[in-house]
């Protein structure tokens, strides 16, 4: 079933149109990639999603509800840039998410209970590979380790949609194919739906379950904004390499 569904959409900035007549179905589970040039409203249609900003027309439904105003944890971001707090630890930056969702009044645990979160936070770090730099700032990581931290922050509160803008653009291109393998294989595992924004269509398709392209038609004239012109299916989550359905 959808899980996301966006009819009629509008975004106008003054007398700009940036985006117009979107409609889009987001099936659960599935990865869906969006790509179009520079300046198109990839990235402004993502922060229609986190409820960053609102439409000027047409409706955002998630599981059948208007869309929240304003950020949930159902939905988890992972931005260009490592979005991690580099005065907390990689353990701590794991950590935060899920003190802050227990205890959002003072955003601290104590006793047995944090003790138990410390651990899960611990197994997240060892499933995406950090385990061994717990301790370490954010500054003392590599640019693919600290992608890693911010994948496993925003894994950590289970979201059921895990929104990504150009994540991995900042990468080397042996340090974004290993990140691959693992956003892929996390993907996967825990059966989260995902929306990523991306200017590189070989990543689009190669992670990408569906490749969604937005394009202006008249990028000169600002009363047309982009619209989808090709929606792609690419392939099932069969072909992964668990194999899972």
């Amino acid at each position: 079933m959808s899980l996301i569904e966006i009819k009629d959409l509008w975004q106008i900035y003054d007398s700009r149109v940036v985006l117009e007549k979107i409609n889009l179905n987001i099936v659960e589970n599935s990865f869906v990639s969006i790509v179009g040039p520079s300046g198109c409203g990839k990235t402004t249609l993502l922060r229609m999603l986190m409820s960053e900003e609102f439409c000027t027309r047409g409706t955002i439904t998630f599981d059948g509800a208007p869309l929240a105003k304003e950020p949930t944890l159902e939905r988890g971001v992972v931005f260009q840039r490592y979005s991690v707090f580099p005065h907390l630890t990689v353990l701590d930056n794991v950590l935060l998410p899920m003190e802050l969702k227990s205890s959002r009044l003072l955003g601290k645990i104590f006793g047995p209970k944090r003790y138990a979160m410390k651990e899960e936070a611990r197994a997240m770090l060892d499933h995406v590979g950090l385990l061994r730099s717990a301790t370490l700032y954010p500054a003392q990581l590599s640019g693919g380790m600290q992608q890693r931290l911010a994948l496993a922050q925003a894994l950590i509160a289970k979201p059921r949609v895990l929104l990504l803008d150009e994540p991995f653009s900042a990468l080397d291109p042996g340090t974004r194919a290993d990140i691959h393998v693992l956003t892929k294989r996390l993907w996967d595992e825990t059966k989260m739906t995902v929306v990523m924004v991306t200017h590189d269509i070989s990543e689009a398709f190669r992670l990408g379950t569906r490749v969604i392209v937005l394009e202006r038609p008249m990028a000169d004239d600002p009363t047309k904004g982009a619209r989808i012109t090709h929606d792609i299916p690419v392939h099932p989550r069969a072909k992964t390499k668990t194999g899972a359905p």
